[in-house]
């Protein structure tokens, strides 16, 4: 398949997200755009999914946004319950992550088997 009929859907399916992403933050397209640094043409070029955006850009589209770059891209988790917890999860403390840790090791959950596609094969993994 050539890489422009690729390319597009891909385009199409990240200006989708950017733009929801942006609808649930309740900001204007000029607003992130000149959070971003880039000019509202370009920014609606993004949205409408006629251009992908810088990795630079990407990545301020994701801090404005308050986005994970996995969800933003396509790759995050599909369950709404789990993008909640993920959600939560990015605006706890040090000391807060270090008990969620070990509120995940307690219950027997290893985050390098789970990746794997092996969870519950075995205890889990002390780091």
């Amino acid at each position: 398949m050539p890489l422009v009929r690729v390319e597009r859907p891909l385009r199409k399916s990240l200006g989708a997200r950017v733009r929801a992403a942006r609808e649930r933050a309740a900001l204007g397209p000029g607003e992130v755009a000149r959070r971003v640094g880039v000019s509202l043409a370009t920014y609606g070029r993004i949205e409408r999914g006629e251009r992908f955006p810088s990795l630079p850009v990407l990545r301020r589209l994701c801090v404005t946004l308050g986005i994970g770059s996995d969800e933003l891209l396509g790759l995050g988790a599909d369950s709404p319950r789990l993008r909640r917890l993920l959600h939560s999860a990015i605006s706890l403390e040090d000391a807060q992550l270090r008990m969620l840790d070990r509120l995940v090791r307690a219950l027997g959950v290893s985050t390098t088997t789970r990746a794997r596609g092996e969870a519950g094969r075995g205890r889990a993994s002390r780091a």
